[in-house]
């Protein structure tokens, strides 16, 4: 059995995807951010980091249990559990995954992560930092629609990088982006969105995701944002 520590953030979603596409049965344990569940100190021996998602494979390597956390080393760890699906064995293959899923981890999340904090949680508007992040993603998009210019997915066939990805464009909005104006990506966006396992891992704890999508205040943003709970363990 696999336990999955998750929220209803671009990065948990990458997980579930992959694990709807590998059709897996999996335990969902919620960790609501938003409460500050991440900082309790059970959560804290899988995630070091206080982020979501973490996991525990209870049948891992050697038939005993494994930790993980950071979503891009699950997403790997899954692919190769699985014989190598969504991650080919083949060397040269391989790396046009892991390339593409460094790119998310690296520049898609950090980025578009900032740009989502800038143009709409921060308490007050800063002029620069907003055009800066939104520019960045507007770069971002760009590299992305080049690269599916050239191929159907991110690493030529649908990959963990492609889950990786998806989930953080669809706040395209948030970002100050319109698909219209990326071709290539938007072909791409449609395909991975009409994919029956994608669907599936976005329902997961639907009923749980807070619909008003208000920027948080008081407690709830300094739990977010600006709390110092872990930084005092």
């Amino acid at each position: 059995m696999i336990d999955l520590y998750f929220w209803t953030t671009p990065n948990g979603y990458k997980v579930t995807i992959l694990l709807e596409e590998l059709g897996w049965t999996y335990n969902v344990i919620p960790v609501h951010i938003g409460k500050g569940e991440q900082f309790k100190p059970e959560f804290l021996k899988i995630s070091p980091n206080n982020k979501i998602p973490a996991l525990i494979d209870h049948d891992g390597p050697d038939h005993t249990s494994i930790a993980l956390f950071e979503s891009g080393a699950i997403m790997m760890y899954l692919a190769e559990k699985s014989g190598w699906r969504f991650m080919p064995a083949d060397m040269r293959r391989r790396y046009d995954v892991v390339q593409w899923l460094m790119f998310q981890m690296g520049s898609v999340g950090p980025m578009l992560g900032q740009a989502h904090h800038f143009r709409r949680y921060a308490p007050e508007p800063i002029p620069y930092a907003v055009e800066r992040y939104t520019n960045e993603a507007h770069r971002i998009y760009n590299v992305i629609d080049r690269r599916l210019s050239e191929e159907a997915y991110l690493a030529g066939e649908y990959s963990i990088a492609d889950m990786a990805t998806y989930p953080w464009l669809r706040p395209h909005k948030w970002q100050g982006q319109e698909l219209a104006e990326f071709p290539h990506l938007s072909r791409w966006y449609a395909d991975v969105r009409a994919r029956p396992a994608v669907q599936r891992g976005l329902a997961i704890l639907r009923d749980m995701l807070d619909r008003n999508r208000d920027k948080p205040s008081g407690k709830a943003w300094n739990t977010l944002f600006g709390d110092k709970q872990f930084e005092r363990r």
